[in-house]
């Protein structure tokens, strides 16, 4: 049987590491952190995430917060420190064509069971941002803007985030005519001027609206052959 943690409020000043010390403190050792980037990209893979910090000052890491928050430099100085302090780390990349067949919630919610799975050490309670992660054969909690309140989803976040990024720029060097090395896929005025254009490559996706338009009306002379290997039609 699943044990529950006792009722407990971390105080307000507690900082970013208070949930996991006091998940720690509980008896729930260690805390697993879980997060995804790309969720609201119209191209290219959703990764997703996953970090065990230790405990003690090793754990510590200055300056981790929500990815989002951080210059494209300092989130890779970051991601360095994540990878040689954590006890365990991971990062799952959920394809373009998986998010187009079952759908992005379900992929999501499996690729963070996968990456949870994948860690070297096993977490006692796990930790997602937003939103719970079902299946689970430890308890967890969904934590409302968990990247900016508990460090092992802060960290979490930066490795989905620093591989998807580095994944959007190499697919940047096959599909130059997109900028995905300045947007990573997101919906931009020049990414969607791009597509109106060039029409979608082989990473959109398609079950996107902004996408499937395109594709519905027909591909202009420029655009791709979406059955193919990327090849102008």
């Amino acid at each position: 049987m699943m044990r529950r943690p006792p009722r407990f409020t971390p105080r307000r000043d507690a900082g970013l590491y208070g949930l996991e010390r006091a998940l720690e403190h509980a008896g729930f050792r260690p805390v697993a952190g879980v997060d995804e980037a790309g969720r609201g990209a119209c191209a290219g893979p959703l990764v997703i995430g996953a970090a065990v910090l230790p405990s003690g000052r090793r754990g510590v890491i200055d300056g981790l917060t929500d990815s989002k928050l951080l210059t494209p430099r300092r989130r890779e100085e970051i991601y360095a420190e994540i990878v040689d302090r954590a006890a365990a780390w991971t990062a799952v990349i959920i394809p373009r064509h998986d998010i187009d067949r079952i759908g992005l919630h379900r992929c999501n919610i499996t690729g963070m069971r996968r990456a949870l799975a994948k860690l070297e050490t096993r977490p006692a309670y796990v930790l997602s941002d937003g939103f719970r992660v079902p299946g689970l054969d430890v308890p967890g909690l969904a934590v409302p803007k968990g990247d900016r309140v508990a460090a092992c989803v802060a960290a979490a976040s930066v490795i989905a985030k620093v591989t998807r990024d580095r994944l959007m720029t190499e697919l940047h060097e096959r599909y130059p005519e997109y900028g995905f090395a300045e947007h990573k896929g997101y919906i931009t005025r020049e990414h969607t001027a791009a597509l109106g254009v060039y029409g979608p490559c082989p990473e959109h996706r398609l079950s996107f609206v902004n996408v499937a338009r395109l594709r519905d009306n027909g591909a202009e002379a420029g655009a791709f052959d979406l059955a193919g290997e990327g090849a102008r039609a």
